[in-house]
């Protein structure tokens, strides 16, 4: 029974059908969520002692930092599923996560700058934890270059898959980097083995920001893998049928 569930859920077209409902849903809990949080944390939390304000950039630098590591696992494990399993439908997971995990990173490095001048004095150090948030930025950009080298589908697939868990390397690597070398970025302030250092009153909506971040990105790679099921299966019945109804 738990092996035909995980075929099923490679179906292109099942996974296509079942999940068009969710669509209005995340949609709405994301927006509710997002605004909320940035409403909360940008106007209402207190000013930091030490940072005054400058701290605030924290509602979307760290929310966008998680959903960069977490979305390249999320793309390491759809590559290794479609290279053992061959299950069309991981890879076009694969290959929807690249460019949203790419624009988190990209978000993150930016953010973290913007936080960095006013705290360190300036936009750009090879601190440990940006260089190899860095390295994650070009990881992800190597999987859009690599679906976009080849003309066929397959190679190409593996190829990105190859290299998507080569890169898992560097996740661990971005975690501990603040514990494992000497680095002007701060430790984690939130926490889920021990108490977090970050005040309630901002953590809170900090933490509606980042489920916020997460049900937006739900929403995002859905959208995108429905739109490359669409793209490879437009031969299909299906699809055809689909298409004559819309």
């Amino acid at each position: 029974m738990a092996w035909q569930w995980f075929h099923r859920l490679g179906s292109p077209r099942w996974f296509y059908e079942k999940t068009g409902p969710w669509m209005p849903w995340l949609a709405v809990l994301s927006a509710v969520l997002l605004i909320s949080g940035a409403v909360w944390g940008l106007a209402f939390a207190p000013a930091d002692m030490k940072q005054g304000n400058s701290y605030r950039i924290i509602y979307i630098h760290v929310p966008a930092a998680f959903l960069a590591l977490a979305g390249y696992y999320i793309m390491a494990i759809s590559g290794a599923i479609g290279l053992i399993w061959k299950m069309k439908l991981a890879d076009m997971v694969m290959k929807s996560a690249a460019p949203i995990g790419a624009v988190l990173t990209f978000v993150a490095l930016v953010t973290g700058a913007i936080w960095g001048k006013p705290t360190w004095g300036t936009w750009w150090v090879w601190d440990a934890r940006i260089t190899s948030m860095l390295i994650l930025f070009f990881l992800y950009l190597g999987v859009i270059a690599l679906q976009e080298a080849y003309q066929h589908q397959d190679t190409a697939n593996k190829a990105s898959a190859i290299l998507a868990l080569v890169g898992t390397v560097n996740i661990p690597i971005i975690y501990k980097s603040v514990d494992w070398w000497y680095t002007l970025h701060q430790p984690a302030t939130i926490k889920f083995t021990s108490e977090s250092t970050i005040h309630p009153s901002m953590l809170y909506p900090l933490l509606t920001m980042v489920i916020g971040f997460y049900c937006f990105y739900a929403l995002v790679l859905l959208l995108r893998t429905r739109s490359e099921v669409l793209e490879r299966e437009k031969k299909t019945r299906w699809v055809q049928d689909l298409a004559r109804q819309g």
